[in-house]
């Protein structure tokens, strides 16, 4: 799948670049292009891919330090210009764009939903959110930010596929190490997605193509991703159970949105060497898969990779009524209570939402 990546705000442009160094160094070029805007100068400058500083007028490039609302008012009136800097980067082989951000920061919680409406209005390719949710103990701002902002980007954006910050981290680790893992995690996960629809080595028995990723975010709203990988045999006929096993791994233990397994639309993808993969292996996983999540759009294919290993990919779209989401939902609601800001999430779980806009 050909995708152009746009990160809004400080992880949103980390994220970005490691994205951008997996698909170079696998060989992929799914990543047809790729930008980072924030109102942050230092942010930017630790960046090796283009990058855009907005807001100079309102924060003289010192960030907006939390602040969603300014940050959602900033990109709302330099959209045009920003939009301006991605035209060309947007070619006709681009059939995605993706805007990653971490959801609790300012600028990239703000301003990712306010970019996904404005793009959404000019361009007619699928608008894709990545959004980075906070830890249970990144503070209260982080959590009220990313509840707000949850809603917004999920109805802006074509659908916007969640990274719960604690779903990849380990305890024995520091914030700047758990925060570097969870991006190269992201980046191997999602750069993975991206390229299975772009055929390295050898030939798919049942190809998987962008069409496959597109048709399982078509409904729109919350997505999730999930992965696992084990040694594979060199005979297909010894790796059924091996196919079944990590895409019970993937959609149980390895989801980017933990304990969401309810879904609208689902997605199957087994990498690796051709010779090692079963038919019917991945058949029974897909089938499985059908009967956990309860969707009967489960989609399944092969993504051919020279490797000892076989990985699944599970895709999950239309998760909003999972646990997790909920969870995380009425934390961002206490945590706002925590704060001295008007509340916006005061009806939070009725029909009647306050948005950034």
């Amino acid at each position: 799948m050909k995708v152009v990546l746009i990160g809004v705000g400080q992880a949103g442009g980390k994220v970005t670049q490691t994205l951008v160094e997996f698909d170079r160094d696998m060989g992929f070029d799914a990543v047809q292009g790729a930008f980072a805007v924030n109102t942050a100068k230092a942010d930017l400058q630790s960046l090796d891919i283009d990058t855009m500083l907005i807001g100079q007028d309102r924060v003289k490039g010192h960030g907006v330090g939390g602040d969603n609302e300014l940050g959602a008012e900033i990109m709302q009136s330099e959209a045009t210009a920003v939009m301006d800097a991605l035209d060309s980067r947007i070619t006709t082989t681009a059939e995605a764009v993706v805007i990653v951000a971490g959801l609790g920061g300012g600028t990239g919680s703000g301003g990712a939903p306010a970019l996904a409406r404005e793009m959404n209005r000019i361009y007619d390719i699928p608008i894709y959110t990545v959004g980075i949710l906070p830890g249970r103990d990144e503070g209260s701002i982080y959590q009220a930010n990313a509840g707000r902002s949850l809603k917004t980007v999920a109805r802006e954006a074509d659908a916007a596929l969640l990274i719960d910050n604690d779903a990849w981290r380990t305890s024995n680790e520091t914030v700047e190490e758990g925060f570097d893992n969870i991006n190269q995690q992201i980046a191997q996960r999602v750069g993975l997605m991206f390229a299975s629809g772009e055929v390295v080595d050898g030939v798919a028995e049942s190809v998987v193509d962008s069409s496959e990723i597109i048709n399982t975010l078509r409904d729109g709203g919350i997505a999730s991703l999930g992965y696992a990988s084990a040694e594979a045999a060199p005979d297909a006929s010894e790796n059924i159970n091996t196919i079944t096993s990590i895409t019970r791994k993937a959609l149980l233990t390895g989801m980017s949105l933990p304990d969401a397994v309810d879904a609208e639309a689902a997605l199957l993808v087994v990498a690796g060497s051709p010779e090692r993969i079963s038919r019917k292996g991945v058949e029974r996983a897909r089938k499985w898969v059908e009967e956990e999540t309860g969707s009967l759009q489960v989609r399944g294919g092969d993504f051919p990779l020279e490797s000892d290993r076989l990985a699944a990919l599970v895709l999950l779209g239309g998760v909003e009524r999972s646990k997790r989401v909920e969870q995380f939902i009425e934390r961002a609601k206490r945590a706002h209570e925590e704060t001295e800001d008007v509340d916006p999430l005061e009806q939070f779980g009725s029909e009647e939402i306050d948005d950034l806009f």
